[in-house]
């Protein structure tokens, strides 16, 4: 309620009105007039206007207007990018569809040029494949696709780690991953049910406040449902006016970065709270690229966080790395509610430059009893990029009464859908079998929000009906079999499956040595004591021993607190049972 709102991106005098008039069922009342769009384009000229977007009302019924206005604006000013919503989002609800639209309008000049740059500079590199780019919704999607819709870039870095949560859960055949990507400035996590990405359709950008809802711009476009934290190695940690430590959402980033950096920052983060913990080898950071200042980050944690506390440096530090995990905790705790699940029957897949080392002490407070740290756990997210399939999908509003749905004629909607689709995925010239999944929005008439039912076969009014009640039951809570429900959108996602890269087994071998010993925190006994520690790199398969104990390797750290037992399975993962009425 007391969210503020970003200012708008377009000013009011560049929101120009045109007397078009389309009415709701598709008929056009008035067409464009040409002389209206001359005005408009001379008006834009005069201000400098590069990009242009079209909402016109109903357009999502009828394109016709949008598609002439759009035509002429060309024809006129063929300089300025032109982006209509009939082709963004031709889906009801006026204002997140305009929304949408002056999203992509805003975004659509500068990464055209930016991805043509790209693309062009490897080209005259002599780098003969084509140059693919991940999107939001866990796919791969062509240069030409992304620039001419840039919105569906939004998030799609995060998604990449997702999808080998995703990956492993189909490996390894498990109901319920929770995918935990902790980095340097935020962490994101993924609850994968069913080995299915969940998609939704309620983005929101350039938020005033950024973790808060409804303070930024709504986009409406399928991306993977994530949740962001402002937690990172990164986020700075500081006593609020309550007297309470307080990590995040600040983060110093990597430049300046924290203070055991050594390179000009200057306030305590979440990576000096580790290090002091004894968690992160000042002379095997990085793989041994680079050497922190422990003294330090003592001194500033000492200074900022433990004198006004009345703490030792060593107790603020282990402040900081708990209240980061209890702030991740309640967040990842919200996100799995929401979605139905239940923590302790998911198994938790760390990976990222951080997520290892808290992930043992975030799962026992989400009472998970199983953690699985992959093999280059650090730089995981890359992996996903490589396996990513290429994949594009659409929606469509397509109104109706349930119980009255032609159903010859939905479906007819859905192949036409599905042959724009196919038609997109082309412009790849990539091998794989093309897999399509079908979805329909259904809703109570009247009501403002829906479910999406998947649609494996022909459109059946009668199954439809029952996986509805299924899915808002499952949801909600409850169901009215007495009251009649609507179908609002149809959804078309097309995959090509087939020849993506995988987790290969390893050969067997490998007993669990440890590479020497260090003093440590242990989140049980609240004080330093001995971890055991161990090279990653030395871990074969069927290697098992039990904490306390660190496992090192270039790109991330893994800590296993006392009483969780360790296990190296056939992929190299380490797999980790923590006993989750054990928090610390």
């Amino acid at each position: 309620l007391w969210a503020d709102p970003p200012a708008p991106l377009v000013p009011r005098h560049l929101r120009i009105p045109i007397g078009e008039r389309t009415y709701s069922d598709g008929t056009v009342l008035r067409p464009v007039s040409p002389e209206e769009i001359e005005a408009a384009v001379a008006l834009m000229r005069a201000e400098g206007v590069g990009s242009v977007a079209i909402a016109f009302l109903h357009s999502y019924v009828n394109p016709e207007n949008e598609r002439e206005a759009a035509r002429l604006l060309r024809e006129l000013a063929p300089e300025i990018a032109v982006t209509t919503s009939a082709d963004v989002l031709p889906q009801i609800k006026e204002y997140e569809r305009t929304s949408t639209t002056v999203v992509n309008a805003y975004v659509k000049p500068l990464v055209q040029r930016y991805l043509g740059n790209l693309d062009g500079g490897l080209a005259g590199a002599g780098y003969a494949a084509p140059l693919r780019v991940m999107l939001s919704n866990g796919g791969l999607g062509s240069t030409e696709t992304a620039g001419d819709f840039p919105l569906r870039l939004i998030e799609s870095g995060p998604v990449a780690g997702a999808i080998v949560g995703r990956q492993i859960a189909q490996l390894l055949e498990l109901p319920e991953v929770l995918s935990f990507d902790m980095g340097g400035t935020t962490a994101k996590a993924c609850l994968i049910r069913e080995r299915a990405l969940p998609i939704t359709d309620q983005l929101e950008v350039a938020r005033s406040r950024r973790f808060t809802r409804s303070s930024g711009f709504p986009v409406a476009v399928p991306a993977v449902n994530m949740i962001e934290i402002g937690a990172g190695g990164g986020s700075i940690a500081a006593i609020n006016e309550m007297g309470l430590v307080q990590v995040g959402p600040e983060s110093a980033g990597a430049d300046p970065g924290p203070i055991c950096y050594g390179r000009g920052g200057a306030r305590p983060t979440v990576t000096d709270a580790d290090l002091l913990l004894g968690y992160l080898n000042p002379d095997n950071f990085a793989g041994g690229s680079m050497r922190l200042d422990e003294a330090a980050a003592r001194a500033g944690i000492e200074e900022q966080l433990a004198r006004p506390r009345g703490q030792s440096a060593l107790e603020a530090a282990w402040t900081v790395h708990d209240v980061v995990n209890e702030t991740m905790a309640a967040a990842v705790r919200m996100h799995i509610t929401e979605r139905g699940g239940n923590p302790r029957q998911a198994t938790l897949v760390a990976f990222g430059g951080a997520g290892p080392l808290h992930a043992c002490h975030l799962a026992a407070k989400l009472r998970i009893g199983r953690v699985m740290v992959p093999l280059r756990a650090g730089v995981l997210s890359a992996l996903g990029l490589l396996v990513a399939p290429p994949a594009y999908d659409i929606v469509r509003t397509h109104k109706a009464p349930l119980g009255e749905l032609d159903e010859a004629a939905t479906g007819a909607l859905l192949e036409e859908m599905a042959d724009r689709v196919a038609a997109l995925l082309a412009r790849l010239d990539s091998e794989g079998e093309l897999r399509f999944r079908r979805g329909i929005d259904v809703g109570y008439i009247g009501q403002s929000y829906q479910v999406t039912v998947p649609l494996d076969g022909a459109v059946d009014r009668e199954a439809i009906w029952r996986s509805f009640a299924a899915l808002y039951r499952e949801k909600y809570g409850y169901f009215y079999d007495d009251v009649p429900a609507e179908i609002v959108n149809l959804r078309v996602l097309g995959e090509l499956v087939g020849g993506e890269l995988g987790f290969e087994p390893l050969a067997s071998g490998g007993e669990a040595v440890p590479a020497g010993e260090r003093p440590a925190w242990s989140a049980h006994e609240r004080r330093m004591r001995p971890f055991a520690v161990f090279d990653r790199d030395r871990l074969g398969p069927g290697a098992a021993f039990t904490g306390p104990a660190i496992v090192e390797e270039a790109s991330a750290t893994t800590i296993i607190d006392e009483g969780a037992a360790v296990e190296v399975d056939e992929y190299g993962s380490l797999v980790i049972a923590v006993d989750p009425e054990e928090a610390p």
